[in-house]
């Protein structure tokens, strides 16, 4: 789904409502998939970020171009920057993630009544989760790749600084989930619609499950107050 950047605030909640609601039905696919099959999954997109290495990293480019003649500070830059070495990394942290012990399932307590019955905790699902972070192209990974591990699904708002980045990897992302017979719909991104998109993600009340700031303290504070 497309969307453009000069959505007003009204398009752009019908746009992340629609994001959220394919979300939601893909969710429900994963929720019960076995450690086999999102563990598969997670090795696609490994291979496919590498094998679209290319467009990746020209999207990039793009980007960086722009940080530049914005004047975005050289640290930041350098966050922002992706590299064939840096991008091999991001593709090895997928498999590191497909290693871990599926968290679905998982008893964390548990006791036995006096009655005998037995009552225990289970890590379950989230559902959809909404994540708002700054330029760093390696969390849209990391977020995407912990998202499915725990069989939820995520929308994303990374930083406008990262836009071509950010899309040319969902995409890829997607493609790979698809490959591996899992709905695409698991990962999007609000960010063809902009700063209203963001606004509109941090009011998705009902729709999204749990919003997560990752950044600053600004950022956190920003989300905190835009969506309380």
């Amino acid at each position: 789904m497309t969307a453009d950047p000069t959505l007003d605030p009204s398009q752009a909640t019908d746009f992340v409502a629609a994001l959220a609601r394919s979300a939601r039905a893909a969710q429900r696919e994963v929720a019960g998939a076995t450690r086999e099959v999102k563990d598969a999954a997670l090795a696609a997109m490994a291979l496919a970020l590498l094998e679209q290495e290319p467009a990746i990293l020209a999207a990039n480019a793009v980007d960086l171009e722009r940080a530049r003649q914005e004047g975005m500070k050289e640290g930041l830059v350098d966050r922002l920057a992706l590299s064939s070495e840096r991008l091999s990394g991001i593709a090895s942290a997928l498999h590191e993630v497909a290693s871990l012990p599926d968290p679905v399932g998982q008893v964390i307590d548990g006791q036995t009544l006096p009655n005998g019955l037995r009552v225990r905790r289970l890590r379950v699902p989230l559902g959809v989760v909404g994540v708002i972070y700054e330029a760093r192209p390696n969390v849209t990974v990391d977020v995407a790749a912990l998202a499915l591990k725990s069989g939820n699904a995520v929308l994303l708002r990374g930083g406008h600084a990262a836009e071509h980045t950010n899309a040319a990897i969902v995409a890829t992302l997607r493609g790979a989930l698809e490959s591996a017979g899992l709905p695409p719909e698991l990962v999007a991104t609000v960010d063809p619609a902009g700063r209203a998109g963001a606004s509109a993600l941090m009011q998705a009340r009902g729709l999204v499950d749990v919003l997560v700031p990752r950044g600053g303290a600004g950022l956190i504070k920003a989300v905190v107050e835009s969506s309380s």
